[in-house]
Protein backbone atom coordinates (compact mmCIF):
# COMPACT_ATOMS: atom_id res chain seq x y z
CA UNK A 1 0.00 0.00 0.00
CA UNK A 2 1.15 3.63 -0.42
CA UNK A 3 2.52 5.19 2.74
CA UNK A 4 1.85 8.85 4.14
CA UNK A 5 3.51 10.65 6.94
CA UNK A 6 1.97 12.11 10.16
CA UNK A 7 3.49 15.27 11.58
CA UNK A 8 7.07 17.18 11.32
CA UNK A 9 8.42 13.79 12.61
CA UNK A 10 7.34 11.77 9.43
CA UNK A 11 5.85 8.48 11.07
CA UNK A 12 5.21 6.26 8.58
CA UNK A 13 1.72 4.93 7.97
CA UNK A 14 -0.38 3.03 5.65
CA UNK A 15 -2.68 5.61 3.34
CA UNK A 16 -5.64 4.14 4.33
CA UNK A 17 -5.69 3.03 8.48
CA UNK A 18 -8.68 1.70 10.08
CA UNK A 19 -11.45 2.61 12.52
CA UNK A 20 -11.96 0.16 15.86
CA UNK A 21 -14.59 1.99 17.41
CA UNK A 22 -17.23 -0.15 15.25
CA UNK A 23 -16.16 -2.87 16.84
CA UNK A 24 -17.35 -2.23 20.17
CA UNK A 25 -19.36 1.13 20.58
CA UNK A 26 -21.19 3.65 18.89
CA UNK A 27 -23.11 1.37 16.09
CA UNK A 28 -25.09 -1.82 15.52
CA UNK A 29 -24.56 -3.76 18.82
CA UNK A 30 -26.44 -7.54 17.45
CA UNK A 31 -24.18 -7.01 14.68
CA UNK A 32 -20.91 -7.25 16.83
CA UNK A 33 -18.48 -10.25 16.95
CA UNK A 34 -15.19 -10.45 18.32
CA UNK A 35 -13.82 -13.07 16.26
CA UNK A 36 -15.18 -10.92 13.27
CA UNK A 37 -13.40 -7.91 14.61
CA UNK A 38 -10.52 -9.64 14.78
CA UNK A 39 -10.09 -10.82 11.68
CA UNK A 40 -10.82 -7.42 10.23
CA UNK A 41 -8.25 -6.08 12.09
CA UNK A 42 -5.89 -8.78 10.64
CA UNK A 43 -7.61 -8.27 7.35
CA UNK A 44 -6.71 -4.69 7.68
CA UNK A 45 -2.69 -5.24 8.42
CA UNK A 46 -2.28 -7.70 6.32
CA UNK A 47 -3.71 -5.39 3.44
CA UNK A 48 -1.21 -2.38 4.57
CA UNK A 49 -3.57 -0.24 6.71
CA UNK A 50 -1.15 -0.06 9.54
CA UNK A 51 -2.96 3.42 11.44
CA UNK A 52 -5.18 1.58 14.10
CA UNK A 53 -7.32 3.96 15.78
CA UNK A 54 -9.40 3.75 18.98
CA UNK A 55 -9.97 5.09 22.31
CA UNK A 56 -10.56 4.47 26.05
CA UNK A 57 -13.82 5.63 25.85
CA UNK A 58 -14.74 2.77 22.82
CA UNK A 59 -17.04 0.47 24.83
CA UNK A 60 -15.63 2.18 27.47
CA UNK A 61 -12.45 0.37 27.57
CA UNK A 62 -13.20 -2.71 25.75
CA UNK A 63 -12.22 -1.27 21.91
CA UNK A 64 -8.05 -1.21 23.50
CA UNK A 65 -8.34 -4.30 24.98
CA UNK A 66 -9.52 -6.27 21.34
CA UNK A 67 -6.77 -3.92 19.52
CA UNK A 68 -4.55 -5.58 22.08
CA UNK A 69 -4.94 -9.09 21.43
CA UNK A 70 -3.89 -8.13 17.78
CA UNK A 71 -1.20 -6.18 18.66
CA UNK A 72 0.40 -9.27 21.02
CA UNK A 73 0.94 -10.71 17.94
CA UNK A 74 1.61 -8.15 15.17
CA UNK A 75 2.96 -4.51 17.16
CA UNK A 76 5.64 -4.22 14.60
CA UNK A 77 3.37 -4.10 11.87
CA UNK A 78 0.55 -1.81 13.47
CA UNK A 79 0.66 1.77 14.26
CA UNK A 80 -0.79 2.32 17.22
CA UNK A 81 -3.40 5.66 17.72
CA UNK A 82 -5.50 5.87 21.21
CA UNK A 83 -6.86 8.42 23.05
CA UNK A 84 -7.85 10.33 26.34
CA UNK A 85 -10.19 12.80 27.94
CA UNK A 86 -13.21 11.41 27.88
CA UNK A 87 -15.18 9.45 31.03
CA UNK A 88 -18.33 7.19 29.39
CA UNK A 89 -21.24 6.97 32.23
CA UNK A 90 -24.45 5.23 32.33
CA UNK A 91 -25.84 8.31 30.33
CA UNK A 92 -23.30 10.61 30.03
CA UNK A 93 -19.83 11.43 28.67
CA UNK A 94 -17.72 14.14 30.30
CA UNK A 95 -14.12 15.28 29.59
CA UNK A 96 -11.25 15.66 32.04
CA UNK A 97 -7.82 16.74 30.93
CA UNK A 98 -6.12 16.95 34.32
CA UNK A 99 -2.52 16.17 34.14
CA UNK A 100 -2.73 13.37 36.83
CA UNK A 101 -5.81 12.13 35.24
CA UNK A 102 -4.05 12.20 31.55
CA UNK A 103 -0.85 10.35 32.72
CA UNK A 104 -3.11 7.37 34.55
CA UNK A 105 -5.09 6.96 31.42
CA UNK A 106 -1.94 6.86 28.84
CA UNK A 107 -1.08 4.04 31.69
CA UNK A 108 -4.23 1.76 31.54
CA UNK A 109 -4.07 1.78 28.00
CA UNK A 110 -0.74 0.66 27.49
CA UNK A 111 -1.67 -2.10 29.54
CA UNK A 112 -4.84 -2.52 27.92
CA UNK A 113 -3.10 -2.68 24.33
CA UNK A 114 -0.50 -4.58 25.45
CA UNK A 115 2.64 -2.55 24.21
CA UNK A 116 5.23 -0.69 25.28
CA UNK A 117 4.33 2.72 23.87
CA UNK A 118 1.12 4.57 21.58
CA UNK A 119 2.65 5.99 18.02
CA UNK A 120 0.06 8.41 18.15
CA UNK A 121 -2.04 10.06 21.21
CA UNK A 122 -4.56 11.89 20.97
CA UNK A 123 -6.93 14.41 22.83
CA UNK A 124 -10.33 13.26 22.40
CA UNK A 125 -11.52 16.19 23.80
CA UNK A 126 -10.28 19.43 25.85
CA UNK A 127 -11.71 20.18 29.52
CA UNK A 128 -13.42 23.02 29.63
CA UNK A 129 -12.85 23.41 33.40
CA UNK A 130 -8.53 22.81 32.01
CA UNK A 131 -6.20 24.78 30.11
CA UNK A 132 -5.60 22.89 27.21
CA UNK A 133 -2.17 24.09 27.85
CA UNK A 134 -1.90 21.57 30.93
CA UNK A 135 -3.61 18.64 29.18
CA UNK A 136 -1.04 19.13 26.32
CA UNK A 137 1.85 19.77 28.56
CA UNK A 138 1.16 16.54 30.82
CA UNK A 139 0.66 14.27 27.09
CA UNK A 140 4.35 16.14 26.07
CA UNK A 141 5.95 14.37 29.29
CA UNK A 142 4.37 11.27 28.25
CA UNK A 143 6.57 11.52 25.09
CA UNK A 144 9.77 12.71 27.14
CA UNK A 145 9.23 9.48 29.09
CA UNK A 146 8.98 7.33 26.30
CA UNK A 147 4.92 6.10 26.38
CA UNK A 148 4.31 7.58 23.51
CA UNK A 149 6.03 8.79 20.19
CA UNK A 150 3.73 11.83 19.35
CA UNK A 151 0.51 13.98 19.94
CA UNK A 152 -2.58 14.59 18.21
CA UNK A 153 -5.97 16.68 18.67
CA UNK A 154 -9.42 15.31 18.26
CA UNK A 155 -11.44 18.89 16.55
CA UNK A 156 -14.80 19.52 17.94
CA UNK A 157 -17.50 21.35 15.50
CA UNK A 158 -19.15 24.44 17.12
CA UNK A 159 -22.70 22.54 17.82
CA UNK A 160 -23.35 25.42 20.06
CA UNK A 161 -22.82 28.39 17.40
CA UNK A 162 -26.74 29.80 15.98
CA UNK A 163 -27.20 28.77 12.70
CA UNK A 164 -27.42 32.92 12.06
CA UNK A 165 -23.81 33.29 13.77
CA UNK A 166 -22.06 30.57 12.28
CA UNK A 167 -21.52 31.54 8.76
CA UNK A 168 -19.93 34.31 7.08
CA UNK A 169 -20.34 34.77 3.49
CA UNK A 170 -17.47 33.92 1.28
CA UNK A 171 -17.16 34.66 -2.50
CA UNK A 172 -16.38 31.85 -5.00
CA UNK A 173 -14.64 32.10 -8.35
CA UNK A 174 -16.73 33.36 -10.83
CA UNK A 175 -18.31 35.84 -8.14
CA UNK A 176 -20.96 33.04 -6.66
CA UNK A 177 -21.57 33.55 -2.69
CA UNK A 178 -21.77 30.62 0.00
CA UNK A 179 -22.04 30.93 3.45
CA UNK A 180 -18.78 29.77 5.17
CA UNK A 181 -18.60 27.49 7.75
CA UNK A 182 -16.89 28.82 11.20
CA UNK A 183 -17.38 25.12 13.26
CA UNK A 184 -13.56 24.46 13.35
CA UNK A 185 -12.88 28.46 14.82
CA UNK A 186 -12.29 26.79 18.25
CA UNK A 187 -9.89 24.20 17.34
CA UNK A 188 -7.88 26.37 15.00
CA UNK A 189 -7.73 28.91 18.53
CA UNK A 190 -6.76 25.62 20.48
CA UNK A 191 -4.24 24.65 17.94
CA UNK A 192 -2.53 27.60 17.81
CA UNK A 193 -2.33 27.60 21.94
CA UNK A 194 -1.04 24.26 22.64
CA UNK A 195 1.72 24.26 19.45
CA UNK A 196 3.50 26.70 21.52
CA UNK A 197 3.77 23.88 24.51
CA UNK A 198 4.60 21.00 21.97
CA UNK A 199 4.39 20.27 18.56
CA UNK A 200 0.97 18.84 17.04
CA UNK A 201 1.67 15.48 14.54
CA UNK A 202 -1.74 15.45 13.66
CA UNK A 203 -5.27 16.68 13.79
CA UNK A 204 -8.60 14.15 13.31
CA UNK A 205 -11.91 15.52 12.28
CA UNK A 206 -14.65 14.30 10.59
CA UNK A 207 -13.87 14.51 6.08
CA UNK A 208 -16.17 13.27 3.44
CA UNK A 209 -18.11 13.91 0.11
CA UNK A 210 -20.66 14.96 2.07
CA UNK A 211 -19.03 16.72 5.17
CA UNK A 212 -15.96 19.15 3.42
CA UNK A 213 -15.82 21.75 6.10
CA UNK A 214 -12.40 20.83 7.13
CA UNK A 215 -11.40 22.09 3.41
CA UNK A 216 -12.52 25.33 4.15
CA UNK A 217 -9.82 26.23 6.79
CA UNK A 218 -8.79 23.51 9.24
CA UNK A 219 -6.85 21.26 6.42
CA UNK A 220 -5.05 24.04 4.81
CA UNK A 221 -4.21 24.83 8.81
CA UNK A 222 -2.64 21.53 8.73
CA UNK A 223 -0.54 21.78 5.39
CA UNK A 224 0.84 24.56 5.89
CA UNK A 225 2.50 23.70 9.10
CA UNK A 226 3.66 20.06 8.11
CA UNK A 227 0.55 18.51 10.72
CA UNK A 228 -1.05 14.96 9.41
CA UNK A 229 -5.07 14.97 9.21
CA UNK A 230 -6.99 11.90 9.91
CA UNK A 231 -9.83 12.07 8.33
CA UNK A 232 -12.86 10.31 10.48
CA UNK A 233 -15.86 9.03 9.22
CA UNK A 234 -14.66 9.36 5.43
CA UNK A 235 -17.83 6.83 4.66
CA UNK A 236 -20.01 8.90 5.69
CA UNK A 237 -21.00 6.55 8.81
CA UNK A 238 -21.76 4.14 6.46
CA UNK A 239 -24.17 6.14 4.23
CA UNK A 240 -21.85 6.62 1.44
CA UNK A 241 -21.18 3.19 0.74
CA UNK A 242 -24.92 2.85 -0.96
CA UNK A 243 -25.42 0.19 1.24
CA UNK A 244 -27.86 1.83 3.66
CA UNK A 245 -31.48 2.10 2.42
CA UNK A 246 -33.70 4.95 3.64
CA UNK A 247 -36.18 4.33 6.49
CA UNK A 248 -34.35 0.99 7.43
CA UNK A 249 -33.99 2.05 11.21
CA UNK A 250 -31.67 1.69 13.13
CA UNK A 251 -30.73 -0.06 17.02
CA UNK A 252 -31.58 2.08 19.87
CA UNK A 253 -27.56 2.18 20.47
CA UNK A 254 -26.40 3.16 17.25
CA UNK A 255 -25.63 7.29 17.28
CA UNK A 256 -27.03 6.87 13.58
CA UNK A 257 -30.38 6.63 15.02
CA UNK A 258 -30.40 10.15 16.93
CA UNK A 259 -28.72 11.64 13.44
CA UNK A 260 -30.79 14.14 11.60
CA UNK A 261 -28.76 13.21 8.30
CA UNK A 262 -30.00 9.65 8.58
CA UNK A 263 -34.23 10.11 9.27
CA UNK A 264 -36.16 8.14 6.34
CA UNK A 265 -36.81 11.76 4.78
CA UNK A 266 -33.22 13.33 4.92
CA UNK A 267 -31.33 9.36 3.64
CA UNK A 268 -33.87 9.55 0.92
CA UNK A 269 -32.96 13.29 0.16
CA UNK A 270 -29.10 12.95 -0.14
CA UNK A 271 -29.77 10.02 -2.75
CA UNK A 272 -28.12 11.89 -5.41
CA UNK A 273 -24.91 12.44 -3.62
CA UNK A 274 -24.32 8.04 -3.52
CA UNK A 275 -25.88 7.84 -6.83
CA UNK A 276 -22.73 10.61 -8.25
CA UNK A 277 -20.29 8.25 -6.55
CA UNK A 278 -21.73 5.04 -7.98
CA UNK A 279 -21.93 6.95 -11.71
CA UNK A 280 -18.28 7.29 -11.12
CA UNK A 281 -17.08 4.19 -9.72
CA UNK A 282 -18.81 2.20 -12.55
CA UNK A 283 -16.36 3.54 -14.66
CA UNK A 284 -13.46 1.97 -13.05
CA UNK A 285 -15.19 -1.36 -11.75
CA UNK A 286 -15.30 0.79 -7.82
CA UNK A 287 -17.87 0.50 -4.77
CA UNK A 288 -19.60 4.22 -3.92
CA UNK A 289 -17.30 3.97 -0.84
CA UNK A 290 -14.02 3.61 -2.71
CA UNK A 291 -15.10 6.25 -4.91
CA UNK A 292 -15.72 8.63 -1.40
CA UNK A 293 -12.26 6.88 0.28
CA UNK A 294 -10.24 7.75 -3.04
CA UNK A 295 -11.93 11.31 -3.09
CA UNK A 296 -10.33 11.48 0.63
CA UNK A 297 -7.03 10.75 -0.25
CA UNK A 298 -7.11 13.39 -3.27
CA UNK A 299 -7.51 16.23 -0.22
CA UNK A 300 -3.74 16.09 0.18
CA UNK A 301 -0.82 14.11 0.78
CA UNK A 302 -1.02 14.44 4.38
CA UNK A 303 -4.45 13.64 5.14
CA UNK A 304 -5.24 9.83 5.45
CA UNK A 305 -8.89 8.60 5.66
CA UNK A 306 -9.58 6.34 8.84
CA UNK A 307 -12.83 4.26 7.45
CA UNK A 308 -14.31 2.41 10.76
CA UNK A 309 -15.68 -1.20 10.07
CA UNK A 310 -16.11 -4.28 11.91
CA UNK A 311 -16.09 -6.61 9.21
CA UNK A 312 -13.61 -8.42 7.39
CA UNK A 313 -15.23 -7.85 4.18
CA UNK A 314 -15.15 -4.32 4.06
CA UNK A 315 -11.67 -3.98 5.75
CA UNK A 316 -10.63 -5.73 2.43
CA UNK A 317 -12.69 -3.61 0.19
CA UNK A 318 -11.63 -0.31 1.80
CA UNK A 319 -7.81 -0.97 1.61
CA UNK A 320 -8.55 -1.42 -1.90
CA UNK A 321 -9.68 1.99 -2.77
CA UNK A 322 -6.43 3.30 -2.40
CA UNK A 323 -5.43 2.38 -5.76
CA UNK A 324 -8.01 4.32 -7.38
CA UNK A 325 -6.73 7.47 -8.55
CA UNK A 326 -9.47 10.05 -9.38
CA UNK A 327 -9.06 12.55 -12.39
CA UNK A 328 -9.13 16.31 -12.76
CA UNK A 329 -13.16 15.13 -13.90
CA UNK A 330 -14.13 13.06 -11.51
CA UNK A 331 -13.31 15.67 -8.75
CA UNK A 332 -15.26 18.23 -10.27
CA UNK A 333 -17.83 15.91 -10.67
CA UNK A 334 -17.92 15.31 -7.42
CA UNK A 335 -17.86 18.55 -6.17
CA UNK A 336 -20.89 19.82 -8.77
CA UNK A 337 -23.25 17.20 -6.66
CA UNK A 338 -26.05 18.98 -4.41
CA UNK A 339 -24.38 19.44 -0.62
CA UNK A 340 -26.23 17.21 1.57
CA UNK A 341 -29.19 18.34 3.54
CA UNK A 342 -29.94 18.37 7.28
CA UNK A 343 -28.11 19.45 9.78
CA UNK A 344 -25.36 17.27 10.96
CA UNK A 345 -25.14 18.21 13.90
Amino acid sequence: MERRTIGAAALDVGAIGLGCMPMSWGYTESQRSLDSSLRAVHTALDRGCSLLDTADMYGPFTNELLVGRVLKERRADAFVSTKCGLLVGEQHIVANGRPGYVKRACDASLRRLQTDRIDLYQLHRPDPEVPIEETWGAMAELVAAGKVRSLGLCAVGARAVRPARAARTERRPGGRARPRSRMHDGTLAQLERIQQVFPVSSVQAELSVWSPEPLEALLPWCESRGVGFLAAMPLGNGYLTGTLTPGQGFEPEDLRARHPRFTAEMMAANQPVVAGLRRIGARYGATPGQVALAWTLAQGRHVVPVPGTKKERWAAQNAKAVELTLTREDLAEIAALPPARGSWY
